[in-house]
């Protein structure tokens, strides 16, 4: 039987999907993006840390596009108010004096309000709880998705335990989690230093108008 978090994160892939078919006619890569995010949310997979390669994990540091703006990977567009890589996976965009796309921003907010009590400010970690701009070296983006809903157990010397609890029921986080993943792959990647940012993008139409649609569902 399906449980809350799994039929959240159903229904929020499902809501992406139907919304990139209806504004970008990208059919096939959001039917696969879709299918991706259900089969980690169903807990298909066993999460954990991805282990990559050294050339993959050098390949994934920021790439500056012509105009000077920093992303985590070469081919973004913009689709639904956000900068999207053609994996699938969402990315920041950081122009030269650190001013950050809306998405990343709401990253930045959303983590201080929902997860550094435990992972540390900034993603630095803390007594109990990993950095993660230090996981997402080499974390994938759907890795991550099933990590932050389905939750995980990691047991520690000595006997201990180190337990992520679920936050697929939770909006509040899985609302935002494009952006909170933003903002810690862009402190992974050293784009983003510690403290606030200096400055934003305007808020895009179609990201706020997504957010409503996620929170009222």
């Amino acid at each position: 039987m399906a449980t809350g978090h799994t039929v959240f994160r159903i229904a929020l892939a499902i809501h992406r999907l139907g919304t990139d078919v209806e504004k970008k006619g990208k059919f096939v890569k959001s039917i696969w993006t879709g299918f991706a995010v259900i089969a980690l949310a169903a807990g298909v997979a066993s999460f954990g840390f991805s282990s990559v390669s050294a050339e993959d994990a050098k390949q994934s540091g920021p790439y500056v596009d012509a105009e000077g703006y920093r992303m985590a990977g070469e081919g973004a567009t913009f689709e639904g108010g956000k900068w999207m890589l053609p994996s699938g996976a969402p990315t920041y965009r950081i122009d030269k004096d650190g001013k950050m796309d809306f998405l990343t921003y709401r990253g930045f907010q959303r983590y201080h309000s929902e997860c550094h009590v435990c992972h540390g400010p900034e993603g630095v970690g803390s007594t109990y709880a990993p950095a993660l701009m230090d996981s997402l070296k080499t974390m994938d983006y759907f890795d991550f998705l099933g990590v932050v809903a389905s939750g995980r157990t990691v047991h520690t010397p000595g006997g201990g335990e180190s337990v992520m609890p679920a936050l697929g029921d939770n909006k509040n986080v899985m609302c935002y989690i494009d952006g909170i993943y933003t903002y810690l792959k862009g402190r992974a990647d050293g784009v983003i230093p510690r403290g606030r940012p200096a400055g934003k993008e305007d808020k895009p139409q179609e990201l706020g108008d997504a957010e409503n649609a996620c929170l009222a569902g």
